[in-house]
């Protein structure tokens, strides 16, 4: 286990290059902050030229790729970095150098067991894309399919394994000084961060991810998920179909090709819907880069690393709470919170109801490039404070995503109303799922597992009592050891000392 010296050291390294680019400014001067990282926020930046303008993006590609994927993450969590970090973080920028191509070579062979003339025909040396996970090559395989194919860099595993150690641990520290720390439930975002990682690192889930996802997606013609070559991935490296369209970053390029942009903006809302609100399975990282123009007018998506999964509880939640909004019954949205828990039960119902109108009737039946954005989100986590709901982990993708597809569907068409283009589709599912004959063989199910379940019930019913709220388990917290307040600062000094002691060194040796 690492010493908490260690993760101190850590953690003030990247804080110095965080106060570099005034992204501590926000942290340092929020009242909810605790005193002891307030302190160490003023330790990071000690004689540092600190700029007006924070530049939170820039700082965490510095960091590395461990701190870009977190940053991307923080993009979707206004309530713990501000909006304006929001806003920065959103651009944050998924790119690296790549990894030369002998060391790329060298991970194809080894992971897929087999010399690469035996694999493919032709492969591009220059990548067509180098994330910070990953990198993409395109090639030919020995059938003479157009391919491309994804590889893992080189000790990926290693630097994430040890950057997100020390994050478990600052969380640990931060979430038990109590207060609004603890209600937004930092170790349980960590914990839940760690869980997107993994699944990011083993190229064989996110293969199998695309494969589900395709499956899903039959009934939605217009949206195209590529092939998987099984054959050709493993753990460190995926084969896919190649695809031949326009990227949604080039707004120009579909433009001149003579996309419809109102209809992939259509088909892109359809798309999330059925994948959120029908399966429960879906894309969770739907950015331009990520999304394609095909030829024949389908969208086309690409890189399944992040995806989000709901019960079906929850996403009968979510339509309800969505198609509410849409019909302005906030009193239904509100009973539904209360239902799931969202909201502590010593609240009021009625109250909530109020709330939730004077966020939603301002926005309704507006054009997306008539709503704020900011003053919305403003408004919703105003609420979250006043009403004490604690953060919902297992929602954090989905709720990243609505945000990002939202973006993207204006970008497409700014004129797009995502009320009304949502509407007939919950309208129908909501019809379908809650009418009458639906609730009557839910609570026929519902009634036989009770019923199969009640001599284990019975048993344990001095200690066990089921929850009706729809988050899954939450994901395993490591235990670590939590310093006293005072600590923080002796551990600080100590990295500070250590610091200043290696850098005289290396000036007494020049």
């Amino acid at each position: 286990m690492t010493a908490s010296v260690v993760h101190v050291w850590r953690l003030l390294k990247w804080g110095r290059v965080l106060a570099r680019h005034g992204a501590l400014r926000g942290i340092e001067h929020d009242p909810n902050t605790p005193a002891p990282v307030r302190r160490l926020c003023k330790l990071a930046r000690f004689g540092a030229r600190v700029p007006k303008v924070p530049t939170y993006a820039t700082a965490f590609q510095e960091i590395g790729p461990a701190a870009i994927k977190f940053g991307q993450a923080l993009a979707t969590r206004p309530d713990l970095v501000g909006e304006e970090a929001m806003r920065n973080l959103a651009m944050l920028q998924d790119r690296l150098p790549p990894a030369p191509f002998d060391k790329i070579r060298a991970a194809i062979e080894q992971g897929l067991g087999k010399p690469i003339d035996q694999l493919f025909s032709h492969i591009d040396p220059e990548p067509v894309g180098a994330a910070s996970i990953a990198q993409v090559h395109r090639a030919i395989t020995t059938e003479g399919r157009e391919v491309a194919v994804k590889v893992l860099r080189p000790n990926i595993e290693e630097d994430f394994a040890a950057a997100i150690e020390t994050y478990e641990w600052g969380a640990a520290q931060v979430e038990a000084m109590g207060g609004e720390a603890a209600r937004l439930r930092p170790r349980l975002v960590i914990a839940t961060f760690r869980q997107w990682t993994n699944r990011e690192l083993d190229l064989r889930q996110e293969a199998a991810s695309a494969s589900e996802l395709k499956q899903n997606l039959v009934a939605e013609s217009g949206f195209f998920v590529p092939e998987i070559d099984w054959s050709r991935t493993s753990r460190r490296v995926m084969t896919l179909e190649w695809i031949d369209g326009i990227k949604l970053t080039d707004r120009e390029g579909l433009v001149r090709a003579g996309h419809d942009l109102k209809a992939l903006a259509a088909i892109l809302v359809r798309a999330f819907l059925r994948q959120a609100v029908v399966d429960g399975f879906f894309h969770a990282d739907l950015h331009q880069g990520n999304l394609f123009a095909l030829p024949d007018g389908r969208l086309a998506a690409i890189d399944f690393g992040i995806m989000g999964r709901i019960n079906r509880q929850a996403r009968i939640w979510l339509a309800e709470i969505l198609y509410g909004l849409i019909t302005g019954n906030y009193r239904r949205v509100a009973e539904i919170h209360f239902e799931a828990q969202y909201v502590p039960p010593h609240h009021n119902i009625d109250e909530f109801a109020t709330a939730l109108r004077a966020v939603g009737e301002p926005i309704r039946g507006l054009p997306a490039k008539e709503v704020s954005i900011g003053h919305m989100l403003d408004g919703l986590f105003k609420i979250t404070r006043d009403f004490d709901m604690r953060t919902q982990p297992h929602l954090l993708l989905l709720q990243k995503t609505m945000v990002m597809e939202e973006g993207v569907a204006t970008s497409l068409d700014p004129d797009i109303n995502m009320w009304e283009t949502a509407e007939p589709f919950l309208t129908e599912w909501v019809r379908s799922e809650l009418g009458p004959e639906v609730r009557i063989a839910d609570e026929i199910v519902r009634g036989a597992r009770l019923l199969r379940r009640l001599p284990d019930l019975v048993r344990r019913i001095d200690h066990y009592y089921p929850a009706p709220g729809a988050a899954p388990p939450a994901p395993p917290l490591p235990e670590i050891l939590v310093i006293r307040p005072l600590g923080w600062m002796r551990y600080a000094v100590t990295a500070f000392i250590a610091a200043a002691a290696g850098a005289g060194a290396v000036l007494l040796l020049r």
